[in-house]
């Protein structure tokens, strides 16, 4: 049987993380990294369509407005590997990184690749080892002896350690390794989980058969759940084959999700004008038809023609059909009030496969949050998209699970 101090099961971003922080520390503990994949940091790779927004500088104060369900929770984890922390801690390790709009920072290079080498690099050069092509198919408890859980796998060999760290990730993205494994290992172990479901994802309206992909800037977009209100956003969205997404789509659609997943009826209003007051959009639209009408150009040619004239004045040439599908016998007259109340009512949403991050999880009260220890099993720790904890786009995620892997990680050497 191999043995290791701390054994880390999954190398993501939180258990690459975790295996530097154990690795690093005093103790210097033997570390060993359990990943399925034939490479660590495959859902990293794909991060930011391939650039890697690996965090957002923030202030806390600000930054725990981006968390969910249970910010505070992560305070611990954030102050002991604050952005700019961690920013310090690659930069050392030779990854330059830049800081966009958004206070989104990126590796200079933008190549999610970059990033993950800094981080095996940094785990390596710390002391432990990365074992790929483990694929672990079941975790039990250990003997007397110390050896407090045993490790079992699926090319028959089995590990002992006296601390294991969980950082499976959750259930999107199935294809970079990431199927769940560690919510059924912890709840054998007396955690209780929360509901899963895609959080970061499309949200796909009834009868949508759009296949094209379009973006839409600066525009104002509202949940309605069993009518009521439930979440307005400001900026960008992307219609794509998926259903609508982008920046605004994807923070909308973690409640939106659940409140489907719920029964509930759900639907989006977006304001395609939203810095323009309806009379003033109203007086623009009659002027702009105005004009059109006394064009020469439009001697002799159908209301219809010169009505796509209009639209073409006002909207993405690519966005009208979709746009007209929801106003059949729309006319310039009416045009302004459909411009500022596009609703579409929301019946599904793109799932795990490709949706960013899994809400839900372990739950947060069985684990403690400054050493992210379980409060039912002693010597084990859990770290990154496992818990029950998710955030919107732009650099929060990935935060989280750099954070709370480097604490866990320190957590369990500490505690050997």
């Amino acid at each position: 049987m191999k043995e290791a101090d701390i054994i880390i099961i999954g190398g993501g971003a939180a258990g690459l993380m975790a295996a530097y922080g154990a690795a690093a520390s005093e103790a210097a503990p033997r570390v060993a990294v359990l990943e399925k994949m034939p490479r660590p940091g495959r859902k990293i790779m794909i991060t930011g369509k391939g650039r890697c927004n690996f965090t957002n500088v923030k202030e806390w104060n600000e930054f725990q407005q981006h968390v969910y369900p249970k910010a505070n929770f992560l305070r611990p984890s954030f102050y002991n590997l604050t952005p700019e922390k961690l920013i310090s801690l690659l930069e050392c390790n030779g990854m330059e990184a830049v800081v966009e709009r958004g206070d989104r920072a990126f590796p200079s290079n933008h190549l999610s690749s970059t990033v993950v080498d800094t981080l095996v690099k940094m785990a390596t050069e710390a002391g432990a080892k990365i074992f790929c092509n483990c694929n672990v198919t079941g975790v039990i408890e250990g003997n007397s002896e110390g050896w407090n859980y045993i490790v079992n796998c699926a090319d028959g060999s089995s590990w002992r350690c006296r601390k294991l760290i969980i950082t499976t990730g959750g259930l999107s993205y199935p294809r970079t390794g990431s199927t769940g494994d560690g919510y059924a290992w912890a709840e054998a172990f007396g955690h209780e989980l929360t509901p899963r479901f895609p959080s970061l994802t499309a949200l796909t309206p009834k009868n949508y058969r759009y296949t094209e992909w379009i973006s839409l800037k600066n525009i104002q977009m509202t949940s309605i759940i069993d009518g009521n209100e439930a979440q307005s956003e400001f900026g960008d969205i992307d219609f794509t084959d998926g259903g609508i997404e982008g920046p605004v789509g994807f923070k909308l659609s973690r409640k939106c999700v659940k409140a489907l997943s719920n029964g509930s009826k759900v639907a989006v209003v977006i304001d395609l004008k939203p810095a323009v007051e309806i009379e003033e959009l109203e007086k623009r639209v009659q002027k702009l038809w105005d004009e059109i009408s006394k064009d020469k150009r439009s001697e002799g040619k159908p209301y219809k023609t010169r009505f796509g004239v209009l639209l073409g004045k006002l909207l993405p040439m690519e966005v009208i059909p979709l746009f007209m599908a929801n106003w059949p016998d729309l006319d310039h007259k009416r045009l302004a009030k459909a411009l500022k109340n596009w609703k579409l009512d929301i019946v599904s949403h793109v799932g795990y496969e490709r949706c960013v991050i899994t809400a839900g999880g372990v739950s947060l009260d069985s684990v403690s949050p400054k050493t992210l220890e379980s409060k039912t099993s002693k010597g084990l720790h859990l770290a990154g998209e496992v818990l029950d904890l998710d955030a919107d786009t732009g650099g929060y995620n990935l935060h989280i699970a750099f954070s709370t892997g480097l604490l866990a990680g320190q957590s369990a050497a500490k505690g050997l």
